[in-house]
């Protein structure tokens, strides 16, 4: 079946702060917010990462070997909706609503506390599980705590990871496998993901600048994002998805940008609408060299330079595999009770970077004076899996 699929419900954390309204405020502020300076993460090291610093759901109300900081993040995503939620399963039973999420960390900052306290100690916590950081915690935490047994899937693709589990989760639905699903994505903050890209020299000690001639790599973020997709309306659809796989290269991007490309072009077609009707495209906008090039040609290849876009990684920071699900709740809202079409603020320096193919940057205080129809949202990852979400306003 090709029913339209409805984002109907959003609940979202992020460094921009909990819930619709913190992020939404964060959106479309005069000044940059969420990326601050923080030490302590890498020793001797002083970076602007996105942390969360809201209170997060208490994670005891789940089995000891489930607890961690990135499933205490899902859970608070999922009070924002739980309401919404509890409501589907007692219409569609426990057995019709599936969970797809997103992740690439899971639970490795408690293995990483884990193995210092066994350094300096001898031994390992008590406390410690190894199932902590198995990458299908986030679905066993949530979908035991529901009392769910529809289908449950945890994608792992780094950065592409939630944007995928969208997708997936669209595909339940429009396969008659599921009348609701719980799908989205959720990444904590932990060294081993900041190292790794400290020694890909990607890390900017600054708050990222993409785009920018002076751009010096990103921050890393942590955060989680959950919506509740059903074939009923609501304010928002997942209109269309494209997936692409360009293999390039473990870590770099395909520089031509085919791989993007492929995966924008797909979203459009499975949303039967052509270019000239996104109205904004955010972009995966690292800040690193490579990401950034690539990300221009190809989108200047399908748009042009009328499309407004921008990258609100200066503001959440690189959530990785929470990415593509928290770039969806920016379009979510970009979409939803914006008469005026305001358009996420591109934070940057403004050096315009002559190298890179031209697209035409939403400034702060962008807006297009009417609601937006459709917005197109991109997340690209190591080893060239692409995915590229269209959302569209329900009309």
């Amino acid at each position: 079946m090709n029913d339209p699929v409805y984002l109907n419900a959003l609940g979202v954390v992020c460094a921009l702060g909990r819930g619709q309204d913190a992020l939404r405020e964060g959106l479309f502020a005069a000044a940059p917010g969420g990326v601050a300076a923080h030490a302590g993460v890498l020793p001797g090291q002083t970076l602007h990462l996105g942390i969360v610093g809201e209170t997060l759901a208490d994670d005891g109300v789940l089995p000891a070997w489930q607890r961690s900081r990135n499933n205490a993040l899902l859970l608070t995503a999922l009070t924002e909706i739980r309401p919404a939620v509890d409501a589907a399963i007692a219409r569609y039973g426990a057995d019709r609503v599936g969970l797809v999420l997103g992740t690439s960390t899971s639970g490795i900052g408690e293995s990483e506390t884990a193995i210092a306290h066994y350094a300096r100690e001898g031994v390992l916590p008590s406390h410690y599980h190894v199932g902590q950081q198995e990458l299908g915690s986030p679905v066993m935490a949530l979908g035991g705590l529901l009392g769910l047994a529809g289908p449950s899937i945890v994608v792992s693709t780094a950065c592409s990871s939630s944007a995928k589990a969208m997708a997936s989760a669209a595909r339940l639905l429009r396969g008659g496998l599921c009348d609701a699903v719980i799908t989205g994505g959720g990444d904590s903050m932990c060294a081993f993901t900041v190292a790794g890209f400290a020694s890909l020299e990607a890390i900017s000690p600054a708050r990222c600048n993409p785009l920018s001639r002076h751009r010096a790599g990103i921050n890393i973020g942590e955060g989680a994002a959950l919506f509740l997709m059903t074939r009923e309306p609501g304010p928002v659809t997942l209109a269309g998805w494209g997936e692409s796989s360009d293999a390039h290269h473990i870590s770099a991007p395909d520089p031509s940008g085919r791989g993007a490309s492929a995966s924008m072009r797909e979203a459009l077609q499975r949303a039967a609408i052509g270019p000239d009707a996104i109205d904004y495209v955010n972009l995966h906008g690292t800040a690193t060299a490579q990401n950034d090039q690539m990300e221009c040609l190809a989108v200047n290849g399908l748009f042009g330079d009328r499309v407004p876009v921008s990258s609100t990684k200066p503001l959440t920071g690189h959530t990785l595999g929470a990415a593509g699900a928290i770039e969806a709740a920016v379009a979510w809202l970009t979409l939803a009770d914006n008469p005026d079409g305001r358009l996420p603020a591109h934070w940057w320096d403004g050096a315009a970077d002559p190298a890179l193919a031209p697209v035409t940057i939403a400034g702060p205080g962008s807006a297009l004076g009417r609601p937006l129809d459709y917005v197109l949202s991109n997340s690209f990852a190591f080893g060239g899996s692409n995915a590229s979400l269209v959302l569209g306003r329900a009309r």
